[in-house]
């Protein structure tokens, strides 16, 4: 063995989706052969990287007789029936899902063995199974069984294959436990179009692993959302509920911004009850450990009062039994224990600024690393004509080519809880403008979440970002055909 160096879950599958738009127009014809691909995919092209690849054997060729064997539990059927719904378009295939029989493509769970969210794939001639100590690592080894497949087996209408999954083994596990992406929606969606757009982003999210969509609530308006009929900024408790739980059914945790600093810096920070309001309702609609409460306006008052504040608003998350994270200028305030600070500053941020948050780690607060010259999503790309010309450019390369692990010198590694993307929207006024913003730099992020240290490497993951690219073509990604990438041609 070797390391390596280097409910509709179809995305693109909802008409009018705002991020992605059907693939069906890819292929002429139902039951045509497979465009342009090689028959089988080396087990190490899959992004983020795996921890260990040991290619060996006979591939495994899915035909109209594999069945999908799953546990006698509810979330192995779930998982079970989520990969079936990903394979029966394309495939033209039964594929049943039952608890019996052998052979096919077995789901196994093993409580116990590889973690939270780690699993081993064997795969040969007689068929694959994955194998996990938990359903969340089902579901990531249905992925990177997903992306050992031909691209076209994300196509809406049939085509003949073949099918095949290399022959050897992946096994894998996440560096972090926390591996994010946050997004603003526009304001001016309304109610189906703001779902639709939040369950294509948490679908993309999926696909590479990421397991948190950071959701901004808005910040001028009333920080939470409100039931239907009544004031709640952009959002309804309904349309929350609903992005909630298609998250939950792809093992993503919603965090939600709750943008208490718009009250704050508009002179309510007295109003103990507005606060402990806020946080009990929006703490009844999210099941989810986290509650993100902003905290990145220490400009607008003097210390004293943002440090009051920042304590006051912890203390109300944890009241109603949650973990608090905010933005890393929190640190200049009381951090509580268990807190998590998002650093979100620049290659240039002041040293000053720096030594805060690497005296908070060392203190015992964890960190999520969102260094803005290199996550976020929203900022151009660096080639001339790219969208969003004006802002500071970030490129391919510079959002990969990192190790958060190392990036804050002085903070213990352990501190460094994981990563996370950012998407705002305000200056992107279409589903495809987002989606180019996104793509391709949101799975180098995932893949520095993800894989170990020791399998980032520019040169080899820039190979096999190019072969992500007929995927998005298939599922309707619109994205930025950036140089840095050698894209396949034809």
């Amino acid at each position: 063995m070797r390391r390596h160096h280097g409910t509709t879950p179809r995305m693109g599958r909802v008409l009018g989706s705002l991020l992605l738009v059907t693939a069906a127009g890819a292929f002429t014809a139902a039951a045509a052969p497979v465009p342009g691909t090689p028959p089988v995919t080396p087990l190490d092209r899959v992004v983020p990287a795996p921890a260990m690849v040991a290619p060996g054997g006979a591939p495994y060729r899915i035909t109209r007789d594999t069945a999908i064997r799953v546990a006698d539990t509810r979330e192995a059927r779930r998982i079970g029936a989520y990969l079936a719904s990903l394979l029966r378009p394309s495939t033209g295939f039964p594929l049943p899902v039952t608890t019996q029989g052998r052979g096919g493509i077995r789901l196994h769970l093993d409580p116990g063995r590889y973690g939270a969210e780690g699993y081993r794939l064997d795969s040969g001639s007689g068929g694959v199974t994955i194998t996990a100590g938990a359903p969340a690592g089902l579901f990531h080894g249905v992925q990177t069984l997903r992306q050992l497949l031909p691209a076209a087996v994300e196509s809406a209408v049939e085509l003949r294959g073949p099918w095949l999954i290399a022959g050897g083994t992946v096994q894998d596990r996440p560096r972090y436990g926390w591996r994010g992406a946050m997004l603003d929606v526009p304001r001016d969606l309304g109610s189906v179009e703001r779902v639709q757009l939040a369950e294509r982003y948490v679908d993309a999210l999926a696909l590479y692993k990421l397991n948190r969509l950071h959701l901004r609530l808005g910040d001028g308006g009333p920080p939470l959302p409100a039931e239907d009929g009544g004031p709640g900024g952009h959002w309804t408790a309904d349309d929350y509920r609903a992005i909630v739980r298609y998250a939950a059914a792809r093992f993503v945790e919603v965090v939600p911004e709750i943008g208490l600093g718009a009250r704050w810096a508009g002179g309510d920070a007295d109003d103990a009850d507005a606060v402990d309001r806020a946080v009990r309702d929006l703490a009844a609609l999210t099941p989810g450990r986290h509650l993100h409460i902003g905290g990145d306006e220490p400009h607008l008052t003097g210390d004293e009062e943002y440090g009051a504040f920042v304590d006051r608003v912890q203390s109300a998350v944890a009241r109603y039994g949650r973990t608090a994270v905010g933005w890393h200028r929190i640190t200049c305030a009381h951090p509580a224990r268990g807190t998590l600070a998002q650093y979100r500053g620049v290659d240039g941020t002041g040293a000053d600024e720096r030594a805060r948050v690497v005296a908070a780690a060392r203190a015992g607060t964890g960190l999520i690393l969102s260094p803005a010259d290199r996550t976020r999503l929203d900022l151009a790309y660096p080639e001339p004509g790219a969208c969003l010309d004006g802002s500071d450019p970030v490129g391919v390369r510079r959002s990969y080519d990192w190790d958060p692990g190392r990036y804050l010198a002085g903070v213990p590694e352990p501190a460094v809880k994981g990563v996370e993307a950012s998407l705002g929207t305000g200056k992107a006024a279409t589903g495809d403008a987002l989606a180019r913003l996104a793509f391709p730099r949101l799975p180098g992020v995932a893949e520095l979440g993800w894989s170990p240290a020791d399998t980032h490497d520019w040169d080899a993951y820039r190979v096999r970002l190019a072969a992500q690219g007929p995927r998005w073509d298939t599922l309707g990604i619109a994205y930025h055909r950036s140089p840095e990438v050698p894209w396949p041609t034809g």
